[in-house]
């Protein structure tokens, strides 16, 4: 995990006091709201319905202990005791005083946290993989890179303001858990084979596949491959270029089409391509090159834990008799519990999807508790994932009963990872000014039908997300259900999308139909799941699959059947 420096320090610090000098103004009326604006969103802070939001980062979705400790003192103080989970991997306190942010950044300050550009037009917390570094299927870490790039990107004065918000996502593994394809920028990392298959060193040197201009919200676009290989010494370098080019013909104009998925659109990929290669031949000089030392130093602060050995079948005959004695222990394993790249140890999903709180949410206790099961049963690293969880990377399969005992005493245990009772769910119109409809209500009544675990298993691997508007915060369209709340003469309705994907596959959902009252979306979403069993070839025929060969015709006819 990076630690911070003495000049990391100090810039944090000096951005600290500044933002306190700045309230200080605004409160007293020395300066107008509009000129406040870019200075508060730029240091994380929002004005929602029925009080100011402070959005904190979490880089790359890493988290120490202390960090838990010092995040669940503040929502206790200065919240009302929750924190929320994004799909951005930070977290956000929904119940601030104003007057009190700049407090709470000294408070963050402590453990080597902030919220600079957390929002506002530049570039947001880079994201990644909640298993960087002990997935089984990983090329490399990426999070070494990860934290090159924040600090390369952080208070970069060229890109301070963009034509609007701006978001990187790293991978290293062959599956992608970061959704490379819907970002600004989407690296992950490859191995360049030399003509025998290696390079001349007799390993394959690294390098990034690169991908630009994805993203979603009023236009979901997929992002194109504009490199199949950039050294990894070249990275800077090479997005440099691509943010140049977006900062000079990126559209000002109409912040509906300032996005860079826009001018790739409007230029084309091969127009656009050339572009970003002619500006990285222009300015890719030696000093813009990543330096072998830099590198070493970066990964230096990732390096693997020391893990004790582990006879891999020690404690497998007791682990199986836990599962055969202790069902619901089974269904936790088969769910939350990830392999790991380590013999002996494992990787496990804490479920922050308990029926009857919003998906996201927890509480400081169980931040508190989170913190010392870290401990306990790690190394005091926690991740955060895009799917509004958390994870423990490094978990001894001898301890796994003791955690999911524990877990379950803390309502962290729900075992739903990947089934359609994980859902993702934006605030909504219960607290964002931009929502058209709320999210949590549909949420909790689509969670009431899924309580019986015999049912949502037969479902299987089935993603659902739900968005509060067009912004699409819950990155509804990569769904294979998709809910996007809107409004019309004043009521609440919405629209549902089918057959969309994340990953290796990503695919943007295609809409069912009309939209539809709040009060019939719960049922509408029983009516998919049963025409999915019912026409299924096999319990093994995923949605994906099933959408795929037959299309919207059944849903629709079962849906618009129905007297809604």
């Amino acid at each position: 995990m990076y630690q911070y420096d003495d000049y990391d320090r100090q810039v944090v610090q000096d951005r600290v006091q500044q933002f306190k000098g700045q309230m200080s103004r605004f409160l007293n009326g020395e300066i107008a709201e509009q000129t406040f604006l870019p200075l508060r969103l730029q240091n994380g802070l929002y004005l929602q319905k029925h009080a100011p939001m402070l959005r904190v980062a979490v880089p790359y979705g890493v988290l120490a202990s202390t960090q838990l400790r010092k995040l669940a003192q503040i929502a206790k103080t200065y919240d009302r005791g929750y924190c929320h989970v994004t799909t951005r991997q930070n977290l956000q306190f929904n119940w601030v005083k104003m007057e009190q942010v700049p407090e709470i950044l000294e408070q963050l300050l402590e453990v080597e946290m902030h919220a600079i550009q957390t929002s506002g037009n530049c570039i947001r917390n880079t994201t990644s993989d909640p298993l960087a570094g002990v997935a089984q299927d990983e090329v490399a870490d990426p999070r070494p890179y990860c934290e090159i790039i924040r600090q390369w990107s952080t208070l970069h004065p060229e890109f301070a303001f963009l034509p609007r918000k701006f978001k990187i996502a790293v991978i290293g593994a062959h599956e992608d858990r970061a959704a490379i394809q819907l970002h600004d920028i989407g690296l992950r990392l490859v191995e360049q084979p030399g003509v025998d298959g290696v390079g001349p060193s007799g390993v394959n040197p690294l390098g990034f596949e690169v991908w630009v201009g994805g993203g979603l919200g009023r236009t979901p676009m997929l992002g194109s491959r504009i490199r199949s290989f950039l050294p990894q010494a070249e990275l800077l370098a090479y997005l440099k270029a691509i943010l140049r080019v977006y900062n000079r013909h990126g559209r000002r104009d109409n912040k509906y089409k300032a996005r860079i998925k826009i001018l790739v659109k409007a230029l084309g990929i091969e127009r656009f391509k050339e572009q970003v290669e002619d500006e990285f031949k222009s300015s890719s000089r030696s000093d813009h090159l990543l330096k072998p030392d830099e590198l070493a130093y970066a990964r230096s602060f990732f390096s693997a834990p020391n893990y004790p050995l582990i006879d891999p079948l020690e404690g497998e005959a007791l682990l199986a008799e836990q599962r055969q004695q202790h069902p619901d222990f089974e269904q936790w394993l088969t769910h939350n519990v990830h392999a790991h790249k380590v013999a002996g140890y494992a990787a496990v999903t804490l479920s922050l999807k308990a029926v009857g709180r919003a998906p996201g949410d927890i509480h400081y206790r169980q931040l508190e508790a989170v913190a010392a099961l870290a401990e306990r049963f790690g190394f005091a690293e926690v991740r955060t994932a895009q799917q509004q969880n958390m994870v423990l990377p490094d978990v001894k399969k001898s301890d796994l009963f003791a955690l999911w005992q524990a877990l379950e005493s803390e309502q962290l245990a729900t075992p739903t990872q990947g089934t359609a009772a994980d859902l993702v769910c934006c605030p909504g119109a219960d607290f964002c000014n931009l929502a058209s409809a709320r999210s949590l209500p549909i949420s909790a009544a689509i969670q009431q039908r899924l309580v019986d675990l015999d049912k949502l298993y037969r479902l299987g691997e089935l993603s659902l997300r739900i968005s509060g508007c067009i912004n699409a915060c819950a990155h509804h369209h990569i769904a294979d259900i998709g809910i996007l709340g809107l409004e019309k003469s004043g009521r609440e309705f919405y629209q549902i999308t089918l057959g969309g994907q994340s990953g290796n596959h990503s695919k943007i959902g295609k809409v069912l139909g009309p939209a539809l009252a709040a009060e019939a979306v719960d049922g509408a979403i029983d009516q998919i799941f049963s025409v999915y069993l019912k026409l299924r070839l096999s319990a093994q025929e995923s949605f994906a699959e099933l959408f795929a060969r037959l299309g919207v015709a059944p849903f629709k006819e079962a849906v618009y059947a129905q007297d809604h």
